[in-house]
């Protein structure tokens, strides 16, 4: 317990106190002893302070996604197509997050966003793309521009394989640009050198070719195939130099390592990987219908950690079937369903063999469910009772929508989510996809509603039509807007976490685990807001203010 200056224990209330009110009242009084049959969002409730004895930098909020996967930070990016892409997705895990990849695209295209995750940060890089020693300055200038590489194998015939003979290398180059993604080429053939611009900045003609000015092959320190990823790493740091080329007896290209990957071992000590490969933890969402199932296989194949099965509403029948296909179909596969907002939604999903439960419907800023269908819940309340009807089972639960700010991410966690699941918090950053355009002197991304118009020709339909039956009318779920740029998420990741820690740390909270057995045992407090009361916790009596998140 707590000690004042030493040994003394701090006092504790008298039970009559306790009982009155004075301290608030537990979860259970909240959601289970509602007199007045009402349901409740996040802004409704309000968590009561604690004694705090720790310092936020002690506060640790590593929780689960599903049975057996585990984050260091409880941040999962929503499956829409303003929101994650392989951008997002590397970004979310290389923070201690999960992206999961939207299924608006072709079942190929989808597998290519899961793969473009899973080399990123893959130690050796087997399949980098290429260039010939007859490509040009602009072939390479053209790559940096798009894909943002910072070094280019180059073999005879522009493929993977080969022999080695140059490297042109500066990272300071007029046309080295800010991001850094890896891409991939086909195999075979020779390797002519690596193209990574130390020489290519004095370079003026764009039409030279890559021939004329590499660094020769004898300059280049390489690895032989079969060497230990730390024995390579060892090498590069000796080296001094962006990438290594590992080479066969024949020396032919066969892998690549580039110096970001260590660097980005350093900076981002929490990421979501595999114990073995280092590969990014990355999940991706399939719908229900039979052509899902050749969707998964093709995402499985390319390496997807955890499927979501996407639906708005989660208990039915196609659900269940595709749940159990994947389960017996995949061993390894974890599988989360959803959405539901109500035991027995999770009690099938869970019977099913989910291993993991989204929770929320209609309650997203760009979800219109609620309204046009008439059929939902309030948050709050549906993350509650889920989470507490789920974990008898062991089932994590994912809070999915009506996220505004780290407030809410932490009134989640306290309602007994696991993870939080975010679209209009992170669209808008830098990683996620669209292009940014200004309105009156704003700065925007583009965001919308899976079940908007947009969206649903685009295949978002299939998340809330669930057979193949030919629908002649489609009813709209979802609205189409924009968000205000929040800039990268190497900045913005940080403020969100930092913002649940002091959170957690203000209601005297170490960590998770310490929240959920206090959230049940009574020992976590909450009070009910009026309007007038909410009003007063936001800004408030001001003429005009500049709201900065960091």
């Amino acid at each position: 317990k707590p000690r004042m200056n030493g040994d003394e224990p701090l006092w504790e209330l008298d039970e009559e106190t306790l009982k009155s009110g004075a301290e608030g009242w537990s979860a259970k009084d909240i959601f289970t002893g509602n007199t007045s049959r009402m349901a409740y969002t996040y802004d409704d409730l309000i968590l009561l302070p604690a004694h705090i004895h720790f310092s936020v930098n002690d506060v640790s909020i590593k929780s689960k996604l599903t049975k057996k996967i585990s984050l260091n930070v409880p941040f999962v990016s929503s499956p829409m197509d303003t929101v994650t892409e392989a951008p997002m997705a590397i970004s979310m895990a290389l923070n201690g997050g999960i992206g999961i990849i939207h299924s608006n695209f072709s079942d190929e295209d989808q597998a290519d966003e899961v793969r473009k995750v899973k080399r990123y940060k893959n130690g050796f890089i087997t399949d980098p793309i290429c260039l010939s020693p007859e490509n040009t300055v602009e072939d390479v200038a053209n790559i940096k521009r798009t894909l943002g590489y910072s070094g280019i194998p180059i073999t005879d015939t522009g493929k993977m394989g080969g022999r080695l003979v140059g490297i042109v290398s500066n990272r300071d180059a007029s046309f080295v640009f800010r991001d850094s993604h890896y891409g991939y080429g086909e195999d075979g053939g020779e390797i002519g050198g690596i193209v990574s611009n130390r020489d290519a900045s004095f370079v003026d003609d764009r039409t030279m070719k890559i021939l004329d000015f590499m660094t020769s092959r004898d300059e280049i320190s390489v690895a032989r195939e079969g060497v230990s990823l730390a024995t390579a790493n060892d090498l590069l740091r000796k080296s001094k130099k962006g990438k290594l080329p590992v080479v066969n007896d024949a020396d032919e290209l066969v892998a690549l390592i580039a110096r970001t990957d260590l660097q980005k071992n350093r900076e981002f000590p929490l990421a979501t990987k595999e114990d073995v490969s280092k590969q990014l933890l990355v999940g991706a969402a399939i719908g229900t219908r039979p052509d899902d199932r050749v969707r998964a296989q093709k995402l499985v194949d390319a390496g997807v950690d955890v499927i979501v099965v996407d639906s708005s509403q989660g208990d039915s029948t196609y659900q269940l079937e595709m749940v159990r296909y994947l389960k017996a179909t995949f061993k390894d596969l974890e599988v989360i369903g959803g959405n539901v907002v109500v035991p027995s939604q999770a009690l099938h999903l869970i019977q099913a063999g989910a291993d993991g439960l989204r929770v929320g419907m209609g309650i997203g800023s760009i979800c219109t469910t609620q309204e046009v269908c008439a059929v939902g819940r309030a948050q709050a309340s549906a993350v509650y009772h889920v989470a507490k009807f789920a974990k008898k089972y062991g089932v994590p639960v994912v809070a999915d929508g009506g996220i505004k700010s780290t407030g809410h991410i932490t009134k989640a966690l306290s309602c007994g989510a696991s993870c939080v699941m975010m679209g209009s918090m992170l669209a808008g950053t830098d990683e996620a996809p669209g292009e940014y355009f200004y309105q009156d002197s704003v700065r925007l991304k583009r965001y919308r509603g899976m079940g908007s118009l947009e969206a649903m020709d685009r295949g978002g339909d299939k998340r809330y039509v669930w057979d193949t039956t030919a629908t002649q009318i489609k009813v709209a779920q979802g609205v189409s807007g924009a968000v205000e740029d929040k800039g990268t998420m190497r900045k913005y990741f940080p403020y969100m976490v930092q913002g649940v820690k002091h959170g957690l740390q203000d209601a005297g909270l170490e960590d998770l685990e310490e929240l959920q057995e206090c959230l049940y045992n009574g020992k976590l407090r909450f009070e009910i807001r009026s309007p007038s009361a909410q009003k007063e916790g936001g800004v408030h009596g001001l003429h005009s203010y500049q709201k900065r998140l960091y």
